[in-house]
């Protein structure tokens, strides 16, 4: 291979390796979350246009590609790449680890994304107020400090997920359009909060001998895995109630339910996931998949159900 054609396929690898440590398969779950703001917006009677819908959106999608860049690149710069066992739905894409050369570009993929968001956020900001800034500044802190502040912090760790695609990007994203605080965006935002900090604790149960090996201490090291596992369930389960309090205090709309069809497959995973043998790591990968299936689902009925009520 001669050194022009050599220069040209290591500049694709590397290219191909950072679009995979953006995870792509997993970015649907930013436009889900982003969606209830736009969708609270409309039912309140804010008049949306199609470009902000369109900026908060990709702010939303940025914002998830660059903790997942950033991520990727600590886990391969620190070492843990080298010893997490892989699954599908944990221990990170493997890309850098096949494709060492492209630790650079990662880092400069997630600064860039990062500076997407910054600067969509910005023209909020300019337009709505000041207020903003308190959800971008906290929303930049947990993007920029997750993996390597926070992950020492049990219960920070474990909030900060769903903070941040929850409170964060539902309650901000909501202001932004509207250009106030809205009661019906909170009630909203805590079902991904309570799903996305779940799917984040359960996904760290087969990284947790890994993670010590490196110095991490977040809640599924503190708990061990079965009792991490069991606090998954409770989470999802807690998101589903969300809901009927919503709906009892008259925050949230009736088409809300929607979310409860998918309460038999809740049923069914939470009752997995109590009942998984801590010593059987093989086990709990199916149930993995199933926990992203169910919370994908839930947001995307709920976004469907606000739709309707519109």
């Amino acid at each position: 291979m001669d050194a022009s054609r050599y220069d040209t396929t290591r500049r694709q690898g590397a290219w191909h390796a950072c679009l995979r440590s953006a995870r792509p398969n997993f970015l649907v779950l930013a436009p889900l979350c982003a969606g209830l703001a736009v969708l609270t917006a409309r039912l309140e009677g804010a008049p949306v246009a199609r470009l902000d819908t369109l900026l908060v959106l990709l702010a939303a999608l940025l914002a998830h590609a660059a903790v997942n860049l950033f991520n990727e690149h600590h886990d391969f710069v620190s070492g843990l790449d080298a010893t997490t066992r892989r699954t599908p739905f944990s221990g990170g894409s493997g890309a850098l680890p096949a494709q060492p050369v492209a630790a650079p570009l990662v880092k400069r993929a997630a600064v860039a994304c990062l500076a997407g968001v910054v600067i969509i956020g910005g023209w909020f900001v300019w337009r709505s107020g000041p207020w903003l800034l308190l959800y971008g500044l906290l929303g930049l802190g947990l993007v920029v400090a997750y993996t390597g502040v926070l992950t020492q912090r049990p219960l920070l760790c474990l909030l900060a997920p769903g903070l941040g695609f929850g409170t964060l990007m539902v309650v901000g994203a909501h202001q932004a359009l509207s250009g106030h605080f809205s009661s019906l965006a909170m009630a909203v935002s805590l079902v991904p909060t309570l799903l996305v900090s779940a799917l984040l604790l359960l996904n760290q149960v087969p990284d947790i001998d890994a993670d010590r090996r490196v110095g991490r201490r977040h809640l599924a090291i503190l708990l061990g895995r079965r009792r991490a596992v069991r606090l998954a369930g409770v989470l999802v389960l807690a998101a589903f109630l969300v809901v009927p309090a919503g709906g009892a205090v008259g925050l949230l709309p009736a088409t809300a339910w929607l979310t409860w069809l998918l309460l038999p497959a809740v049923a069914w995973l939470v009752r997995g996931l109590w009942r998984l043998n801590d010593d059987d790591e093989a086990a709990l990968v199916p149930w993995l998949g199933a926990n992203v299936a169910v919370q994908l689902g839930t947001l995307a009925l709920l976004n469907l159900g606000l739709w309707l009520a519109g």
